[in-house]
This record gives C-alpha cells, structure tokens and sequence, in this order.
C-alpha cells in the first residue's frame, strides 16, 4: 500500500471517527416536560438592592414578611392569567403582547415573524409569558428603596400603576406608567419600542416632599421553573452576560450551585464593582436580556431561588439621592426577541453594546463560523434562497482551498504515473519494510512528488464542516429555510424517507426511534452516490483491506449523516461535485486519464465476486 493511499485512508478514517463520536455519544436529549410553576413572583428588596422574586398573595406592594401560597393551579391557562391585570397592548411590526398594568411588568410577547412549527397556520412563537400561567417568563423594573424608605413606598410587583386611557404601545407611541407614594415621591416610568425587539426603559422619581431620598433602580428577567432546552452540548442555553468586555454564560443546571460571589455579584459593595454590557437569558433563538446606557456602571447578578423555582437575571444601578424638589433619572434598555444576526449587530453598533452579537453561540471555532456566516448571509441577500447561499458557499470555500487542492491533485497524478517504478521498488524490497520506505523516500524526492499533499485539503475540510454543522444549528436564519421541493427546512433533516419511497405511497412514516437511522431521504442517498463515484475517479486499490474500507465508506457516511440538518447534507454533496469535477480536469491537464466508467464496472465485478 502506498504512502499516499495510507495517508488518505487515514485522513477519512479520522473523519470518520470524529463525526461518527459527535453523532453517537452526543445526540440531541429529548426535551423534558418541566411543570409550570404555580406561584407568582414578585421581587422584594434588601439594602438598597432587589433580591430573588418570592410566592406573593397578590396584596399591597412591598408587602414583608413570609407570604402564604398562592391559590393558582398549574392547570390555570395563560388566558386567565392575563386577565388578573388591566394590560396595555403591545403592536409592532416585529412584536404582539401586552404590558401588566399591576406591577408594570412586560410579560405577554409574541414574535409575528416567527410560527411554532412549518406551518404558516400554526401560533406564533411566545416568548414571555405572565405570572400564574405555565412558563411564566417577565421583565420587572423597579426601585429598590434606601435610608428611610421602606417597601411600600416604592412601586413593586404588585403595584396598581396609573396609565391614560387608551394607552397602546407602538413605535410611535411609547406609554408612561405612574404611581406616587403617600410620602411624596411620584414614578413614573415611560416605555417606548422600536419596529424590531428593542425596549426602551426611563425610570423617573420626583420628590414633593420635604426630605432627600435615597433609592436604587433596576431592572430584573425572571423565568419561573427551568425551561425545555435543546439539550445540545454545542449550543449554550441559560444566563449569557458581558460584563467589562468578558462574556460568561451559566447553564440552568449550574444556577443552583453558583456560589455567593457568583450570583450576588457586587451586592455587598456595588461600587466596587462596575460593570459595563448586559445581561440575561438566552434560548437557541430567542433572547431577552438588560441592557444598561453606554458607559453606566451596574452590577450584574445571576440567581436561582430554589423555593419558588425562578432563575432570575438582575442590572442593579447604583443609588441615587433624590433632594425635596428634585428629580432623578435613569434610562435602561430591553431586548425581547429573536437573535436574528443584522439586527443583532446592528444594535452593538448603534448603541454601544459590547459583544452584544456575541449573544449568538458562535462555539470555539468563532473565527470560521463568524465569517462563514457572514459570507452565506450576504449570498442569502443576493440571491434569495438560502440553500443555493450554501451551494454558492461551497464554491468559494473550494476556490480559497484551490491553490491546495491544485497541488494536491497534481500530485495525485503523478503518483499514478510513477506506479510501475513503484511496483518495481516493492518487488526488488520484498519484506524488507526499512528498503522499501528508503527507496519509495529517494523516488518521491527524484520526482519531486510529495505523497503527503493529498491529506491537507481533506484535513481543513473538517473543521470547516463543523463550523457549518455549528453555523446551521445556532442562527436562526437557517430556521424554516427552503431550498426547493421537498426542502422546506434547511436546518432540519431531509423530510422524504425511503419507507415510503419518498412520498410516492399515500402515508407517513412514523418515529422510528433509533431506527430512524434507516430513513434515508432523496439528499443522504445522493451524498452516498457522490461520495462513490469521486472514490472511482482513482484506480481501486490492490490491498483488499484498503479496498473494502474505500467500498463501504460512501454508504456508511451516507447511513451516519442522513440525520443531520439538510442544510449541510446539501454542502457535503455541492463538494463532492466539485472536488469530483476539479479532480477529474486537473489530472486530465497532467496527462493521466482517469477511467472512470472502467472504474465503475471493475467496482462492480470486484463487489460481486467478492459477494461469492
């Protein structure tokens, strides 16, 4: 067996492997069915700062002590929980919902851009959620009071706001909530949405009374009961923050671990810790996080409290003092809705925000899936359809590997030319292994040949499938992407199955289970069919071990991928056709003609005889 086959075969041997671990150890884990949590969460305040959101009877704001449990059923519907406050509606072109007058809370959205599943019929997808429903999932602002104040003089979860009548939010016109205290302080808070998933938040006190006043703003993302999550080791879901130029993200699983340092970032001391960016939650394609003013200090806090079970996100602003006459400020920022790249960047740039396109889980290999992106969102933009982006994808990528590939082929044909000499140097060696390599070293060196080359165009090839892989699983421009036909979402497998001989009998195929494996669709099976007809391109191999992994390599990548997205099936065939055509012209070009239809009979007699 030659070097240069041994290296090949090593190569897609290695590959192989990679791929074949990834897909058999670390399946997607099947969604767990989480209950709805029966209590509603009102966040109280200790020392200046607010502090887990805790079961409340509904009563007066600010309310102390221990509160008894809530009378809500898991079974309550989200419908009957929005209807326990007056609401002010929410419509945006990107957005549909509506604001809690009692507390003032932002708990009832929906994405209009987005359906639950590929039909356009189907709900669209809810991101929050209100208190007392299943999956119950807000965001709070509020003070937290110093000095003299106690709780109830500041507005809390529970608070009967004053809005005017009529009051709707759109991006024209922003609602202002108010509230005043029998002390003399009046809130008011005025909340304005742009056309796509920004919130802006201006949290205002004025003082009428005779005393300064002490009191901190800040805002709070709670999610009650840990929510249903891909479950994907590539994918972070949970708590993602950038905190002085540093991204973290925590995982819901980690929350209830985290040690006081962890979760009560700069509680004790909050000037002392100042913090620039943002924080908040993040699913695979929704994101709801708070965003602090450029160049304001705040400290960011990251909580669970296990006897309500809210995981709790926090901005906590530093104090303010509020003189008799006076007021004070502080504006903040919300972002509810889908990651969706060029709106994402677009925000970091307009407002500030460090890294805030970061909130994508770009994954260890960012400088290839970052750009890859970027080259298959523009191509998107071009042409209009995601799936010849991929193609057109593939086309650059094989010319920036051309130089390589170039070499690589080049060498590949003088190699077949320099087989007699070869077979020549192995019959005059015999067993002896150590004259063989030395005159097979001399040959190549004479030649001028290196037998290595052919492996580096498929090595770079790996990371760059699974920057794709990554690229296709985490952005939601690859969600309910068509391409054509049957294709109707690229970030999912190809829908046809051979157990129905791809629709062509009038029934579904049901959920195979593991043996869904076996249902091959019409994109596995040409990816199988191109994979082999670039294998007999070459002359088979004359070792039988070599020969039988070459035979059965095609259809076991073809078995092992079938599952995977559509998206980079459709990549996987669109570089097998390339490489198959650019292998075929270059050795063409160096003299060496490639019998491909005597390759292919002589696979099939070798497969038959070897069946015998």
């Amino acid at each position: 067996m030659d070097d240069q086959n041994k290296n090949l075969i090593l190569a897609t041997a290695l590959s192989f492997l990679v791929i074949l671990v990834w897909f058999v150890l670390f399946p997607p884990e099947e969604p767990v069915q989480q209950t709805p949590q029966e209590t509603a969460g009102q966040v109280q305040t200790d020392g200046g700062a607010p502090i887990a959101a805790t079961p409340s009877t509904g009563g007066t704001a600010g309310q102390t002590g221990t509160p008894p449990t809530l009378a809500t059923t898991a079974e309550e519907s989200r419908e009957i929980a929005l209807s326990k406050s007056p609401r002010i509606e929410i419509d945006t072109p990107s957005l549909t919902g509506s604001i809690a007058v009692r507390g003032g809370r932002i708990d009832d959205l929906a994405l209009k851009a987005y359906n639950e599943d590929l039909d356009p019929e189907s709900p669209l997808v809810t991101l929050l959620s209100p208190v007392g429903g299943p999956d119950s999932y807000y965001a709070l602002f509020g003070w937290a009071p110093g000095g003299a104040l106690a709780l109830e003089d500041v507005p809390g979860a529970n608070t009967q706001w004053q809005v005017p009548e009529g009051a709707r939010l759109t991006p024209d016109s922003p609602v202002t909530l108010s509230w005043e205290n029998a002390g003399g302080l009046r809130f008011e808070r005025t909340i304005s949405v742009d056309e796509d998933y920004m919130f802006s938040v201006t949290q205002r006190v004025i003082n009428t009374g005779a005393d300064a006043q002490r009191l901190a703003p800040y805002g709070v993302v709670a999610r009650h009961g840990e929510p249903d999550v891909t479950g994907f080791f590539i994918l972070h879901e949970g708590v993602v923050r950038v905190s002085d130029g540093e991204l973290e993200e925590i995982d819901y699983n980690d929350m209830p671990d985290m040690d006081f340092d962890e979760r009560e970032a700069g509680r004790v001391n909050l000037q002392a810790v100042e913090q620039t960016g943002w924080v908040g939650f993040t699913d695979k394609y929704w994101m709801t996080t708070l965003i602090a003013e450029p160049g304001q200090s705040f400290s960011s806090v990251a909580k669970y409290t296990g006897a309500a079970d809210i995981y709790q996100t926090e901005m906590r602003l530093p104090t303010v003092t509020v003189a008799p006459g006076e007021s004070q400020e502080i504006s903040s920022r919300l972002f509810a809705g889908a990651k969706e790249w060029e709106k994402i960047r677009n925000y970091e740039e307009t407002f500030g925000i460090d890294r805030f396109v970061d909130s994508i889980d770009w994954g260890w290999f960012f400088f290839l899936t970052k750009p890859i992106f970027a080259v298959l969102h523009w191509l998107n933009a071009l042409i209009g359809n995601m799936g010849w982006a991929i193609i057109g994808l593939t086309l650059i990528i094989k010319a920036i590997l051309f130089p390589l590939a170039y070499k690589s082929y080049v060498s590949m044909a003088k190699m077949k030319e320099l087989q007699p000499e070869m077979e020549k140097i192995k019959e005059r060696a015999g067993e002896d292994r150590q004259k063989l390599q030395q005159e097979m070293m001399q040959l190549y060196k004479e030649k001028k040949v290196n037998p290595a080359s052919g492996c580096l165009p498929i090595l770079l090839q790996i990371p760059i499938f699974f920057s794709l892989y990554k690229v296709i699983f985490v952005t939601i421009e690859l969600r309910h992407a068509p391409w054509l036909g049957w294709i109707r979402d690229l970030s999912a497998p190809d829908p046809s199955s051979i157990f129905n001989l791809f629709g062509l009998l009038p029934y579904t195929v049901p959920n195979l289970g593991i043996l869904e494996i076996l249902s091959l669709g019409i994109l596995p099976i040409l990816l199988g069919v191109s994979m082999w007809l670039q294998q007999k391109l070459n002359p088979a191999p004359t070792d039988k071990t070599q020969a039988m992994i070459f035979a059965w390599m095609p259809w076991v990548f073809m078995f092992m991928l079938g599952q995977f997205a559509s998206g980079l099936v459709l990549y996987w065939i669109s570089n097998n056709v390339i490489t198959f055509t650019q292998q075929y012209l270059i050795m063409r070009s160096q003299g060496y003609k490639p019998d491909l239809l005597g390759n292919i009979r002589s696979g099939f007699k070798r497969d038959s005889s070897e069946e015998k």
